[in-house]
């Protein structure tokens, strides 16, 4: 019969997209316009995010295990993070004499896959990494080993922290993720605010400088990285490694894992938006030239967009943009020199 309309629903999903008009894009033309704009915003996305508890819980450090690395100490560790939930993490520590005094830290997020293991250079059973370094290749211990104390969390559904019913599975992502979304939570949420109950360890820590404290995330890392540094003020750089887009060229166009999503964010802002409350902050971002699943051109244009809030706020000089010939994989060659860089420029910075 003819005049019947196709029944693949694609069109409409591109019809409702492109019908949207987020209340809180970024229009600011002044610093003060644009301050009000950030403190709006930010109010707002914490709300998305499920909302964070009036009263942080206690953290109770406790050190699980200690290893001599050679050339640094890695430590298995635990927090409180929610009141009745502990969080394991590894601290790396470098052990050269030449990172004397207080030192920067970095927060490292792993992306998908088995958990913090993965970027601290273990197999999921605990051996030692041997051949294939992944996508995610060792970045936390890339980073203790240019001087920083490295934290990297075991995210919320990964690794040691998956339900009992998913022990021959990946994650546990799906179905914790929908249990959340019935409670008014986001697993967005409770892995950034996890990550900002590190910032609170960290700076218990008399070895730490807390004016430099970094975050590096890939992947689903990065977006909890991005996230973590739009909302908290106490990290001074972020680097964002395969992550950096638009939601309508990636967490809206393909399949992407449950925990990506939080309802009603596209309405009120594009990821380029959020990702503007980091600055002025420095802020790196890395992609793979022929990332698959967050696509080259939309990283691009969320570093225009991200361009013209540090032109409006003179601080230019702090965004960068890094792309290298690969995939959906952390590259480094200018981030881990770049983080050096800026984190060491925070301590001048506290001593002027």
């Amino acid at each position: 019969m003819s005049g019947l309309m196709v029944w693949n629903p694609d069109h409409y999903l591109k019809y409702l997209y492109d019908s949207i008009s987020p209340i809180e894009r970024f229009r600011a033309n002044s610093e003060q316009e644009w301050s009000e704009w950030r403190n709006r915003l930010r109010q707002r996305f914490v709300e998305l995010l499920g909302g964070f508890p009036a009263e942080a819980a206690d953290l109770e450090p406790v050190v699980l295990e200690s290893v001599d690395c050679g050339t640094y100490i890695r430590k298995r560790m635990q927090i409180q993070t929610y009141a009745h939930l502990h969080m394991p993490f590894f601290v790396l520590i470098p052990k050269s004499t030449q990172h004397e005094g207080k030192l920067g830290a970095v927060i490292a997020c792993h992306g998908h896959g088995y958990g913090s293991k993965d970027i601290v250079g273990l197999n999921p059973d605990g051996t030692a990494k041997t051949t294939d370094l992944g996508y995610q290749k060792n970045f936390a211990v890339e980073l203790v080993q240019r001087g920083f104390i490295t934290v990297a969390p075991e995210l919320f559904g990964f690794g040691d922290r998956k339900l009992a019913e998913d022990n021959l599975e990946s994650n546990s992502c799906k179905r914790l993720s929908a249990f959340l979304l019935a409670m008014g939570q986001t697993m967005a949420g409770y892995r950034v605010y996890e990550t900002l109950r590190l910032i609170d360890y960290l700076y218990t820590r008399e070895d730490v400088d807390v004016k430099r404290i970094g975050c590096m995330g890939i992947s689903g890392g990065g977006m909890v990285c991005s996230f973590a540094a739009a909302l908290d003020d106490r990290i001074s750089a972020a680097v964002v490694s395969g992550y950096a887009n638009t939601f309508q060229s990636s967490i809206l166009a393909m399949h992407h894992c449950i925990d990506n999503y939080v309802p009603g964010l596209s309405l009120t802002a594009e990821l380029p938006d959020l990702l503007s409350l980091i600055s002025p902050k420095p802020l790196l971002l890395e992609a793979g030239m022929s990332d698959p699943i967050f696509p080259v051109h939309a990283t691009r244009e969320a570093h225009e967009q991200l361009k013209k809030v540090y032109e409006l706020l003179g601080a230019s000089e702090q965004l960068e943009l890094s792309l290298f010939e690969g995939t959906h994989e952390i590259s480094g060659k200018h981030a881990y020199d770049w983080l050096n860089r800026v984190l060491a420029s925070k301590a001048a910075d506290s001593f002027s």
